[in-house]
């Protein structure tokens, strides 16, 4: 019998009888439709049906008005969102084709980031740069950005956590500098902060003109190479044997999405996510359709599909927000919560190998004598007081040990006692706060078994940002308790989505860290929602609370945390064999009777606990969970009951270090803790992951 009488016909679908051709042509229609309602919204009068009669005249008064309105800002708004969605989405398809990893997007590869603090680092300087050099500026910082990444995640094939947790590193640090910059140069950088989450507005066509030729070539060199980007999907070996010099294809390649990446940037600021979507959206349309799936398809559909979610995300805002939201409000907040949730979709259908879990310095770590760990404890119990002396010495005014002994014994003056009045809280909710987000980190830690996780990678640390901002919005003479709350209230709910979403037939930690980075990503976008409808142009209060300050302080505030510490500590100590087997693996726990959920539910819960009131307290500090439990781990040993006290510590000196250098460094100005926090932690979380790459 013949084996064609066996094989089953393709299904015949409406799509497929439309064929490559068809389904190309009808996403160009869509994007036409698209196009033709984003052009009736804006902030005058000037509707569908002035826009319609402009071809044939009509009254003359209001076609000179509505052909105004059209050339001055609704045509430039339209092309612009036009070129960067066909630049993400493209990017975006060669990337992941590239990593072969449908999580590799300029996003989480940090090219919008590193593009974005260049064109800033410009704009603090007072440059005004013509179009084609601010886009070369911005080629530079994302491809320095992407190189990093690439390298630290393996060109992103060992794994999607490892890509995304390099991702968002590199981000982080680079976010850092961007914020100290507009923090420093607030005059300078006034605006760039909503900008920073991409904005459409656009004054004239300039660079639309000028980058628009330049993305379509660029598309068209990669729909060139499309042949060769089928053949490198079979493997490096086979596509090797094929003829292709694969490093050179790669380099090339990755050389292209990041030029495209950078051209939208310098259109339209980075917009997030449009570059992970576009192409997840393509992959999504069925593969009976004949050469739909190879690249020369693929690409140019990839940016077709960005341009529809650009125009539509920039039509949804301000349909729901109002016209006015559409000059306010950047629509990559829109892009960015999109995003967010294919992202969370992709982590629940991929499973990752998780060569992260455990680096080469957590394996090799051995047991200590319990003389190493009371020397290391003695030694850091030294370090915290020598901080705390410094952090009350320090400052605008630099004071000597004699008058804080004067002021501790109530003799000294009025001056010098309103100025450790005012220190003195500051020094404590910058050690209270590290120390919580350090237990905090070592219990997520010892869940999730990924050395690598800490309470901001799984959202928690922006979902209490979310809560705090919010309610510094809507009632901003709340007092701390109400801060407290609501900072709580965000981050149990972030967790509880991350947490739920996560949970599939069992909690996998690979699973939750790459949920919670998609729900980092969209509190961060909801925040500087709130910030820029309620005050657009305060930069310097919003990336202050953003990036994580002990100013103003006062000694009530100090409070919620040292309740969180008292409360959370003692059950973790209670919980540290638990912890210890449940870092092991998944199996050793359960034949050993541990009660798995509960005590993931409740290590966590007090994770979250202490990171709520950290962030109530001095606003959103990054990396202290990463560093302090993995340094400690490094000193003592892997057993919680050592960790937990050793990270404590480490965690309370190095937020207190941090505060008291922002505050000496350039005074009178003040660098925000968070800032240094998260440039001195970034160094520290690039070292791991080149540790753990092999």
């Amino acid at each position: 019998m013949s084996t064609d009488v066996l094989t089953p016909a393709p299904p015949t679908t409406p799509l497929r009888r439309l064929g490559t051709a068809g389904v190309f042509l009808l996403a160009l229609g869509a994007t036409v439709l698209v196009a033709a309602v984003h052009l009736t919204q804006g902030t005058s009068s000037i509707g569908a049906l002035d826009l319609l009669a402009l071809p044939f005249g009509g009254d003359s008064g209001n076609a000179d008005e509505a052909a105004r309105v059209l050339i001055a800002s609704r045509l430039p708004r339209l092309l612009a969102g036009v070129c960067v969605g066909v630049a993400l989405g493209v990017a975006g398809a060669l990337l992941q084709s590239v990593a072969r990893n449908a999580m590799a997007a300029p996003d989480t590869l940090a090219v919008s980031s590193g593009a974005y603090l260049a064109v800033a680092t410009a704009a603090a300087f007072g440059l005004a740069l013509p179009v084609s050099v601010s886009g070369g500026l911005a080629l530079v910082g994302g491809l320095c950005a992407a190189a990093l990444v690439l390298a630290l995640s393996a060109g992103g094939r060992t794994g999607t956590t490892r890509l995304i947790l390099a991702g968002t590193a590199t981000s982080l640090a680079l976010s850092s500098l961007t914020n100290l910059v507009m923090i420093l140069f607030e005059q300078e950088t006034t605006g760039l902060f909503a900008w920073g989450s991409g904005s459409l507005v656009q004054s004239d066509l300039d660079a639309v003109t000028q980058l628009g030729p330049l993305i379509a070539i660029a598309l068209a060199a990669a729909v060139v190479a499309g042949p060769r980007l089928d053949i490198l999907g079979l493997g490096d070996d086979t596509a090797t044997v094929l003829g292709l010099n694969v490093r050179r294809l790669r380099l090339w390649l990755t050389l292209l999405a990041v030029l495209l990446a950078a051209a939208a940037v310098t259109i339209a600021g980075p917009i997030g996510f449009v570059g992970l979507c576009a192409p997840v959206v393509v992959r999504l349309l069925p593969r009976s359709i004949p050469g739909l799936h190879r690249h020369r398809m693929l690409l140019p559909l990839s940016g077709v599909a960005g341009a529809l979610i650009m125009l539509g995300s920039d039509i949804l805002l301000r349909a729901v927000l109002g016209a006015q939201a559409g000059v306010e409000v950047p629509p990559g907040v829109v892009t960015t919560v999109i995003g967010a949730a294919v992202m969370i979709w992709l982590a629940r259908r991929y499973r990752d190998a998780g060569p992260t879990r455990k680096p080469p310095a957590v394996r090799t770590g051995g047991a200590r004598s319990r003389t190493a760990f009371l020397t290391v404890v003695a030694v850091c119990a030294a370090l915290l007081a020598g901080a705390i002396v410094l952090g009350l010495l320090g400052g605008d005014r630099w004071l000597l040990t004699g008058d804080v002994a004067n002021w501790l014994q109530g003799r000294s003056g009025r001056a010098l006692t309103y100025v450790l009045d005012q220190r003195w809280p500051r020094v404590g909710a910058a050690v209270l706060a590290g120390a919580a987000l350090a237990v905090a980190g070592a219990a997520v830690q010892a869940v999730c078994r990924n050395p690598l996780a800490e309470p901001g990678v799984l959202g928690v640390t922006t979902g209490a940002g979310v809560g705090a901002v919010a309610l510094i919005t809507l009632a901003p003479a709340a007092g701390i308790w109400s801060m407290s709350a609501a900072a709580g209230t965000g981050a149990l709910v972030a967790f509880g989505l991350v947490y739920g979403l996560a949970w599939r037939g069992g909690l996998s930690s690979d699973r939750l860290v790459l949920i919670g980075v998609a729900m980092q990503a969209a509190c961060t976008a909801i925040t500087v929602l709130i910030i820029v409808l309620s005050d657009p142009w305060n930069t310097a209060k919003a990336l202050t609370w953003l990036s994580g300050s002990t100013y103003g302080r006062v000694p009530v505030q100090l409070v919620p945390v040292l309740l969180a510490l008292a409360l959370v500590v003692p059950l973790l100590v209670w919980l540290r064999r638990d912890l210890d087997l449940l870092s092991l693996d998944e199996d050793t726990p359960r034949i050993l009777g541990v009660p798995l959920e509960p005590v993931r539910l409740g290590a966590l819960a007090g994770a979250v606990l202490l990171t709520s009131t950290a962030v109530s307290a001095v606003g959103v500090v990054a990396f202290v969970g990463l560093v302090a439990p993995h340094a400690a781990r490094a000193l003592v040993g892997a057993h919680h009951a050592r960790v937990l006290p050793v990270a404590a510590l480490l965690g309370a000196v190095l937020v207190s270090l941090a505060d008291t250098l922002g505050r000496t460094v350039i005074a009178p100005a003040q660098v925000p803790a968070g800032l240094v926090t998260a440039l001195i932690g970034t160094p520290y979380f690039v070292y791991l992951l080149w540790r753990a790459r092999a």
